[in-house]
């Protein structure tokens, strides 16, 4: 099997987050978003995708991207209740500007306009598509994956770039585990999740016989952006984000999804691995 590429680390450190906040150049936000939260006693967070409520009796699924994770811990450290609502990354900053959300997530290029109209705080966190097969697989590469099955997560964010970009079937399921279960049973040729998490899960010895894999694509850091001038929020969360990367919080995070994401795997799996 010709060697494959190696992971190249997926949680970067903040030493940006000072040049990021430069551009807001020291201006007052005249209505602090962080005040106003704590004001009305509740922080909305807009992120891509709103995880939705439990269902009691319903299968338990660790969803694919760690924005709720991060938001509940925003809030948290902000004693205030957390409010989600769903934000796709390109319409952020009008999100911000209509008060839809006080903060949004968003995985965006450094290149990326938006930048420009709001206050970026990076979070430490950044990932791009994995696509993990078989070990025995004939796919070396992504252009290999036309007309090929791949397994996706459909609350993540690589739903549908996968088909647009390569001409894969694209076979989408509810959350990561559903997906990867059925990689594990034959019903895909492979699977792309988040490279994060994904490089964490075949660390695992379950997953030895599916470890194979193509470089991680385009890998985008996961922000917080802020209304435009408003520094005093930015530097709260930058705070925030510091103290993130002090204890290796997510580090810890994506382990721990992994896990949870195997689990699930094993706990559904009633028939034998497809060899």
């Amino acid at each position: 099997m010709a060697a494959l590429k190696k992971i190249e680390p997926a949680l970067l450190p903040r030493s940006l987050a000072a040049a990021a906040l430069a551009c807001a150049c020291m201006i007052v936000h005249a209505d602090n978003t962080a005040e106003r939260a704590g004001r009305n006693g509740v922080l909305t967070v807009g992120m891509h995708h709103v995880v939705p409520p439990y269902v009691a009796g319903a299968k338990f699924r660790t969803p694919e991207n760690i924005d709720s994770a991060l938001a509940e811990a925003v809030s948290g450290s902000m004693k205030l209740k957390l409010n989600t609502v769903p934000v796709p990354a390109k319409e952020a900053a009008k999100a911000l500007a209509s008060r839809k959300a006080d903060i949004a997530l968003a995985a965006i290029p450094d290149a990326d306009p938006l930048r420009k109209s709001v206050v970026i705080v990076p979070t430490g966190y950044s990932s791009g598509p994995m696509a993990i097969m078989r070990s025995d697989t004939d796919i070396k590469t992504w252009e290999q994956l036309k007309g090929r099955k791949v397994c996706v997560s459909g609350d993540g964010r690589y739903a549908g770039t996968i088909a647009e970009k390569y001409g894969a079937t694209e076979v989408i399921f509810r959350a990561p585990a559903d997906a990867l279960l059925a990689l594990r049973i034959g019903g895909c040729d492979a699977a792309v999740h988040d490279s994060a998490v994904l490089a964490q899960l075949i660390k695992l010895p379950e997953w030895k016989k599916f470890s194979a894999r193509l470089p991680i694509g385009p890998v985008s850091p996961l922000v917080f952006t802020v209304p435009a001038k408003d520094t005093q929020t930015a530097r709260l969360l930058n705070r925030v984000a510091d103290e993130w990367f002090a204890t290796g919080y997510l580090t810890q995070l994506t382990e721990k999804m992994a896990r949870n994401i195997a689990f699930e795997v094993y706990l559904d799996q009633n028939v034998p691995d497809c060899h």
